[in-house]
């Protein structure tokens, strides 16, 4: 039976909730899902407003919130919050990048270009700062570039970063591959969801993206 934070990540990035399945360890996981929680509300901003101005303003909220989130002082009755509150104290999290996302998020409707690191590589690295603890930041750089040029359409670029990103993956904990198996998926962007499965068990397996 899966949660419904998992649930919300199913919906909104299916590609990222295949990998989270990767994840061996339940609480790792479950904190996994909690930080891709949080960017499919940011993400889902666009979609329920019309006006830059509105969507500015909620992201204006979200970034007020992040203030409790890191003086462990949650948000009662909102279920990613609370979770993400929790996250950040056990794994002892950064704020900058999650500032660094939503600020990214405003330039966005805002028509500025997509700031691949802020969207991207921030986001990567704390996925695998939950995983394996601090001290990886190089080593998830070139995936999480990679992962950022698949999903803005650039996707000759990403498949040409692929080799880079594969073998500085490779210096990670066994622990944190699942954070960087998204770049995975930039060798068959459009391929479907079976597909998809299938790439990401052979990556997982072999250790390689």
């Amino acid at each position: 039976m899966t949660s419904p934070l998992e649930d919300q990540v199913r919906a909104a990035d299916p590609d990222r909730w295949l990998t989270s399945r990767f994840v061996a360890d339940e609480q790792a996981r479950a904190d996994l899902i909690a930080l891709y929680a949080f960017e499919a509300e940011l993400l889902a901003i666009p979609t329920r407003v019309t006006q830059p101005l509105l969507a500015e303003m909620r992201y204006a909220w979200w970034r007020e919130q992040m203030d409790g989130v890191f003086a462990g002082v949650a948000r009662k009755g909102h279920p990613v919050l609370e979770a993400l509150t929790d996250v950040v104290g056990r794994r002892g999290l950064e704020r900058a990048p999650f500032d660094a996302l939503i600020e990214a998020h405003i330039g966005r409707v805002h028509g500025e270009p997509h700031d691949l690191d802020a969207f991207y590589v921030g986001p990567m690295r704390t996925a695998v700062r939950v995983l394996a603890g601090a001290g990886h930041d190089a080593d998830v750089a070139p995936a999480g570039r990679v992962w950022g040029l698949s999903q803005t359409g650039r996707f000759d670029e990403a498949r040409a970063g692929l080799p880079e990103a594969s073998r500085a993956a490779r210096s990670l904990p066994v622990a944190a591959f699942p954070a960087v198996l998204p770049a995975a998926l930039a060798r068959s962007p459009k391929a479907g969801p079976l597909s998809k499965r299938l790439r990401l068990t052979w990556a997982a397996a072999r250790g390689r993206l």
